[in-house]
């Protein structure tokens, strides 16, 4: 299934038209549980526990893009995608774009304040994502 709004990244480079892939969907919403489980161990830092439901979160918002038939190598165009392959608002999306700018400056700069409320929320937001992309592709 093609979209509009997407085949037009395509054009500009930052999408590829890919086939859709079942067992690679079906991989990628596995480890987008096993990772949001894992940001819920309450033995793990708050770090841990932030960056595996961020994780989680992009795991199933790429098993949505790629239901989709396409594929991205950043991470935020995949989160972006999510108004175009789940109907996600805007509101929605943008707290994972947030999570997305607090993973980079952990990763590229050493750097990661966050609160027990930002993973609480983004493991919710990560649940919810699992979920419309399991509705999505008729995972279980």
């Amino acid at each position: 299934m093609t979209l509009p709004a997407l085949d037009n990244l395509v054009r500009a480079g930052q999408l590829k038209a890919e086939p859709r892939n079942a067992a690679e969907i079906a991989r990628l919403l596995a480890m987008a549980g096993t990772r949001l489980d894992d940001a819920r161990l309450p033995g793990l830092s708050v770090e841990g526990r932030f960056l595996g439901a961020y994780n989680a979160a992009h795991a199933a918002a790429l098993a949505a893009l790629r239901w989709h038939g396409y594929r991205s190598e950043n991470r935020y165009t995949v989160f972006q995608c999510l108004a175009h392959t789940l109907g996600w608002p805007p509101a929605r999306w943008r707290i994972l774009d947030s999570a997305h700018r607090k993973r980079n400056l952990a990763e590229y700069e050493g750097s990661l304040e966050i609160e027990e409320s930002a993973v609480a929320e983004l493991c919710d937001l990560a649940d919810a994502l699992i979920a419309d992309a399991s509705r999505l592709t008729g995972a279980p």
